[in-house]
């Protein structure tokens, strides 16, 4: 999401976005009223307008008339009738088709009543309802999964032992109508979740946080390491690829980035800074000979879109091979930007 603090010069250009607009739209109408369009929203719409909610700042008359504007001009164009509500639907088929039937046709138009429930789910951590559903039946799991946006499913059985997920997916392939009884045991299974979502713990990176702090500690940082790793040799492993963030490259010199250059495949650097930050796309290009900055750039229009879980794989090879080259002793890693004098 772009920054807002040029919001008043975009809107006087009429250069507002549509989630800009809305922010602003939201913002003026309280917090009751934007809580209820708020609870309307999906999970991923709703961070992306309270982000932009939460960085505005200084809002001038004129960014507000146009969102505000745009807002009553798309009203205007509405016809004024609205879909039936489900209450509506369900008097009407009541009568129509009687109790039973009326039910039935009415889970097939909006979903069972299961689904506000799951939507409450998203907001937990995929690890915790994994765990959760862990030892639960293939079939349970699969539904579970069914009633869950595919990004969240798809970490969830990330987050499940291996053995078994290829039976969890074909149970969910081969879904197509879940009977009565197995809905009400999902639906129990749903209430013991949302029972529970309260008390479940919160998730601290441990592994992320010391290598910050041994990132940004004084003093002698390798003699510290030598001592954890002699009471951990494996978290110490975990912290030491932490402190090699891919970000890092836009603060080493042109020396030890000419060096990892050179020890990195150009079709690496080319997925690698796909999506990149552009301070660690300049750091490369500028390290680069021109001619081979030119084939990298070629390179890069040539491979179009590749997958983001190829691109963090890409990005960890290549901090291995730096890793490896530090702790070869043939480069200077600076694992923090540093404050430097002349």
């Amino acid at each position: 999401m772009a920054e807002l603090t040029h919001l008043n010069d975009d809107a006087a250009d009429g250069l507002l976005s549509p989630v800009e607009q809305a922010a602003i739209v939201l913002l003026s109408i309280g917090e009751e009223p934007a809580a209820a369009v708020l609870r309307c929203l999906s999970r991923e719409e709703l961070l992306e307008v309270t982000q932009v909610m939460s960085r505005m700042s200084g809002i001038k008359v004129e960014s507000v008339k146009l969102a505000m504007q745009t807002f009553f001009d798309d009203y205007r164009q509405q016809s004024g009738v609205h879909g039936a509500s489900r209450s509506y639907l369900k008097r009407s088929l009541d009568l129509a088709l009687g109790g039973d039937i009326a039910n039935t046709v009415l889970n097939n138009i909006y979903g069972d009543e299961l689904r506000p429930k799951m939507a409450r789910l998203q907001w937990a951590s995929a690890k915790w309802l994994a765990d959760y559903i862990a030892n639960e039946h293939v079939r349970m799991q699969a539904v579970f999964l069914a009633f869950l946006p595919p990004t969240l499913a798809g970490q969830i059985l990330d987050a499940l032992p291996l053995e078994g997920r290829d039976l969890v997916l074909l149970n969910l392939a081969r879904l197509d109508e879940i009977d009565r009884d197995l809905l009400a045991e999902l639906d129990e299974l749903v209430n013991r979740c949302l029972s529970s979502f309260d008390m479940q713990s919160t998730s601290v990176e441990g592994v992320r946080q010391v290598a910050e702090i041994l990132n940004r500690l004084p003093g002698n940082r390798a003699q510290i390491v030598e001592l954890l790793r002699a009471h951990d040799p494996e978290v110490v492993e975990q912290i030491e690829l932490s402190m090699y963030d891919f970000l890092i490259l836009s603060t080493q010199t042109e020396v030890t980035l000419t060096r990892i250059i050179e020890e990195v495949p150009l079709e690496q650097w080319a997925i690698a800074l796909k999506g990149a930050e552009l301070s660690i796309r300049d750091a490369v290009l500028r390290t680069m000979p021109k001619r081979q900055a030119q084939a990298f750039e070629d390179m890069m229009r040539r491979a179009g879109p590749v997958p983001l879980s190829r691109i963090e794989s890409t990005r960890q090879e290549i901090m291995a091979t730096v890793k490896a080259l530090a702790d070869a002793g043939e480069v200077e890693v600076q694992l923090f930007a540093e404050t430097v004098v002349e």
